[in-house]
């Protein structure tokens, strides 16, 4: 006791083992009740209590109870009597089908002793279930030709009863024809078969409509009916006929896929299998309609699978054969056309054949260009096509040559400059409803021809160059533009030598137009050179233009002042007393250089305390005081300074002598040339009344040349611009603080002035407005120069 209450485990152990024993010699006994099938609820099975010798009140106090072994609660016991009931409907053929013995098992317990009792309730047939064919009609089918004693298999009827509820008997409706035969075997079991008693005409009857009866062994006995259609087959002597020989059918080439095409319809006199119909395809064509089309074997209907190309298949035909069922079977045979209609499903095609490019521009109008062909696989109005070109006002048009053939001609002139290629769409549209259009891209190019000759941008160009320049120096571009194309545009350029030799002066690059100066310029010596610069192309034949170059050469302050006195050794004599203003005498200067560069200045080189003075630009020498006798026998040296206005600033320098006396004698002038080492010029002794009216008079003459100049230019042609070397200038103009200077050198192009022998043959005009070079030869920016109110200038 000790071991089992330490081991809890083990002591439940021992004890479901000592109940399993006590069950085992307890549950010996066994009853065994029967009920029949279909009982109510309710319905009494036994005394259960009492046929196992147990008393009714200790049921309750022993824990009587019942458990049924997998079937589910078809029986109950009552706890307080012990009396077996059923408790819920009971069918046998559901709860054991055809088991012959049928069964419910059933334990009845006692817990207090335990005991167990093994209930056995038999489920007792009854007659409730009546035979039952397998269809309530069966079709036979005899031929005509079959003979007397043929046997013909029938289904027989079933019974869910057992025993003799299930044991069937069989009989039909009477008639001269047909009997029954039933044959039993143990091997394989009943088999009911029809016999024919006599030969059948199914002329006289092709049906025979007969009642087959099933009937069981129960009590009342229950029965089962089927009827038996038996059908005489004819002998097949008709053959399948269609109700027409030829069928004709119409079909647009866009119906959809399963459309039905037609039915055919075969009709036999037969009957029975000799008038089932079956159809099949035997000939088709084309080949490729059979891929196509799909006939239905048993119906007749002849649908489409796929879809039909009108520009594939026009016309189908399709031969079709309806064979019967008989022995031996027999044929019939019709044809289908089948006319496929065309539906406007394809555009137009435009296909190019020749192209002929580039077109020259010079090309006539009617020039062939191109060969169209344009196609439509469609047919009447769906293939009729119309042309079109786009875009409208091209030099271009369509010309029809055939049918669906055109032409592309040249409609207008060509000019390349202005279109060089154009982009063609040629549009067809077919007659359709509704119609269909398609398009053809055409880029025609326009080849070159040398129509343009090479032009500048203006007809004249004014260059202007300083003096002195470097050898090789370049003094501008020129450049043409010829609108053309290739060798046709390539421009070279080459001087025109027929007016004036310039080959040792000026050259200019073939290919890029520069101009360069070949040696130094000299302003005293020439001024202006003009020529022309031609531009001809590569083309054949080649095409020339020319443009005017005007090349001004610009002064340089490259010589000094050259001082001129008269040839005398004598001093000069002053009587004293003199009053203050006396002028003593004039210092004269000439500068080969114009302009600025020969404005010139006088100044006392060394200032002196005595009286004398200079005038800036008059070169007269003057007393600034009186001078009286006591200044008398007395000599003085005035050194005078001479400059020009140029940059850098040239001078020379000369020695004036005076001698002071007190008498009344002779006066001489004595002035020593430069001691600077400066060239000196040609000595001149004009009166400066001469020298004023000269200088006066050739001013007017030019200036009237100038303003006739301007005058024509301005109306025979448009402003034009005047050239710096590479750059843009204006015109150069005469300053009104400007002045007139000689110019002891010939010029090339400006015509001399006639008049005095000792007067200067040429005439020269400066402008502050001269533009300021670099030491390279190149034009840098103008700079106005203009002297201020002391004269210097600035």
């Amino acid at each position: 006791m000790v071991v089992l209450h330490q081991c809890p485990l083990v002591k439940s152990w021992l004890l479901q083992l000592i109940l399993i024993l006590g069950v085992w010699e307890m549950g010996s006994g066994q009853l065994h009740y029967s009920v029949p099938e279909e009982s109510q609820h309710g319905t009494f099975v036994g005394r259960v209590a009492q046929d196992l010798g147990l008393e009714v009140d200790e049921l309750m106090p022993r824990m009587f109870r019942m458990v049924s072994q997998g079937r589910g609660d078809y029986m109950e016991v009552n706890v307080q009597n012990g009396i077996l009931f059923v408790n819920s409907r009971i069918d046998r053929e559901e709860l054991c089908t055809k088991i012959p013995v049928c069964s419910i098992h059933l334990e009845m317990i006692l817990d207090k002793p335990l005991r167990v009792f093994h209930v056995e309730v038999e489920i007792k047939d009854i007659n409730d279930n009546a035979p039952i064919f397998p269809a309530a009609e069966q079709n036979l089918i005899i031929a005509e030709s079959r003979l007397p004693g043929s046997s013909f298999p029938l289904e027989g009827a079933s019974d869910d009863d057992i025993g003799s509820n299930s044991h069937l008997n069989y009989k039909i409706s009477p008639n001269e024809y047909f009997t029954l035969d039933v044959q039993n075997n143990e091997e394989h079991g009943e088999s009911l078969v029809l016999v024919l008693k006599k030969s059948l005409d199914r002329e006289l009857a092709h049906v025979y409509n007969l009642l087959l009866t099933a009937t069981d062994g129960g009590k009342p006995a229950q029965t089962g009916t089927a009827q038996l259609v038996i059908s005489v087959l004819d002998v097949n002597d008709n053959a399948p006929v269609f109700n027409q020989s030829v069928y004709k059918v119409r079909l647009f080439e866009n119906a959809k896929n399963g459309t039905l095409i037609i039915t055919l319809n075969a009709t036999d006199l037969d009957e029975g299998i000799n008038k089932d119909i079956t159809y099949s395809i035997r000939t088709i064509h084309p080949h490729n309609l059979g891929a196509l089309i799909n006939l239905d074997p048993s119906t007749g209907q002849i649908k489409l699978k796929g879809e039909l190309d009108f520009e594939s298949i026009k016309l189908g035909e399709v031969g079709v054969e309806a064979t019967d069922k008989g022995t031996p079977p027999m044929k019939g045979h019709c044809k289908i056309l089948i006319e496929v209609l065309d539906v406007n499903d394809n555009a137009p095609e435009v296909s190019v054949s020749s192209l002929s490019v580039p077109v020259p521009e010079d090309s006539p109008p009617g020039t062939v260009v191109a060969l169209l062909s344009i196609s439509d696989r469609d047919s009447g109005a769906n293939g009729q096509v119309s042309c079109s070109l786009w875009p409208p006002g091209i030099p271009f048009k369509l010309v029809s040559t055939f049918k669906n053939y055109y032409s592309l001609v040249l409609a207008d002139s060509l000019d390349r400059e202005q279109v060089a290629h154009y982009g063609l769409v040629v549009m067809a549209q077919d007659q359709g409803d509704p119609p269909l259009s398609s398009s053809s891209s055409l880029v025609v190019p326009i080849s070159d021809i040398n129509d343009n000759a090479p032009t500048f941008a203006q007809p004249t160009y004014t260059v202007f160059v300083k003096e002195n320049n470097p050898p090789g120096a370049h003094i501008f571009t020129v450049s043409a533009s010829d609108p053309d194309m290739v060798e046709n545009a390539l421009v070279s350029y080459w001087l025109d030598e027929k007016l004036w030799p310039l080959s040792s002066y000026i050259s200019v690059h073939s290919e890029s137009g520069k101009l360069y100066v070949l040696q130094p310029l000299d302003y005293e010596e020439m001024k202006l050179l003009e020529f022309q610069v031609r531009a001809k192309d590569a083309g054949l034949p080649s095409l020339c233009g020319n443009v005017t170059i005007q090349v001004f050469v610009v002064d340089e302050n490259d010589n000094s002042p050259a001082v001129s006195v008269p040839v005398e050794d004598a001093p000069t004599l002053l009587v004293v007393p003199v009053a203050a203003g006396h002028m003593l005498g004039k210092i004269h200067a000439l500068d080969a250089d114009s302009g600025y560069n020969a404005w010139l200045r006088y100044e006392l080189l060394e200032a002196t305390s005595g009286p004398w003075r200079v005038g800036l630009y008059s070169g007269e020498i003057s007393t600034t005081r009186a001078l009286d006798e006591a200044e008398g026998s007395s000599s003085q040296n005035l050194l005078i300074l001479v400059k020009d206005h140029g940059k850098p600033v040239l001078s020379s320098t000369a020695t004036f002598s005076l001698s002071l006396v007190a008498n009344a004698q002779a006066v001489h002038t004595d002035v020593h040339l430069p001691r600077s080492g400066v060239s000196s010029g040609r000595l001149v002794n004009n009166a400066n009344v001469y020298l004023i009216i000269a200088i006066c008079s050739v001013s007017s003459l030019f200036l009237l040349v100038i303003i006739v100049y301007v005058a024509l230019r301005c109306q025979c042609q448009p402003k034009e611009a005047m050239m710096y070397g590479p750059g843009t200038a204006t015109l150069v103009c005469a300053s009104e603080v400007g002045s007139w200077s000689y110019s002891n050198r010939h010029s090339h192009i400006l015509a001399g002035v006639s008049g005095e022998a000792s007067a200067k043959n040429d005439l020269m005009v400066f402008s502050p407005n001269i533009p300021v070079f670099a030491e390279n030869g190149e034009v840098q920016n103008g700079k106005e120069l203009v002297p201020n109110a002391s004269g210097q200038v600035s």
